[in-house]
């Protein structure tokens, strides 16, 4: 399997320093994701959700809800870290979640209604940051400490990333 099914963008390619001008982009990302999703989706059939965008990777379906689910876990991070002293967070089991019965068979729009207000929401909190705020950080088990500037660029391209995904499929 190439990497250009697997990271049809490319890599996260982690920033050297905080640059504010490329924070706000990420944050612009975040804000215009749902839509973007949504416009993907646009004429996608019902056999086109359960259609895997590589062999062996997920389906549509189970990216969109994925995309909530990891965005979810996202925002209680950024949360934890604001509120807590470099607290060390949760990983989960992203591959068993997406095997869950509410990943596999879910209508698409459950997820894309909480990702309108899930991202509309973190939107109001990033933007409302400082700069010592986007220092803070969080321990994160494999990752070690991760500042918050960091986390907006990872989830910027996250969403940019399954977002590929589902145009694989949907054209």
């Amino acid at each position: 399997m190439t990497d250009s099914l697997r990271y049809p963008i490319g890599r996260f390619v982690k920033p050297e320093k905080m640059d504010m001008a490329q924070v706000q982009g990420w944050i612009r990302d975040i804000e215009e994701l749902p839509q973007r999703v949504r416009d993907a989706l646009q004429t996608a059939s019902a056999a086109q959700y359960d259609t895997p965008y590589r062999p062996g990777g997920w389906t549509v379906r189970q990216v969109v809800h994925h995309l909530v689910d990891s965005h979810m876990n996202s925002v209680i991070r950024f949360k934890l870290a604001l509120t807590e002293d470099n607290p060390t967070i949760k990983p989960y089991r992203e591959e068993a979640w997406a095997e869950l019965p509410d990943t596999l068979y879910a209508p698409v729009e459950l997820s894309l209604a909480l990702l309108d207000v899930l991202h509309a929401r973190w939107v109001l909190l990033l933007r409302a940051l400082s700069e010592a705020d986007l220092l803070r950080t969080f321990h994160h088990p494999d990752s070690g400490s991760v500042p918050l500037y960091e986390n907006i660029g990872i989830y910027a391209w996250h969403g940019r990333h399954h977002l590929a995904h589902i145009r694989l499929i949907t054209g």
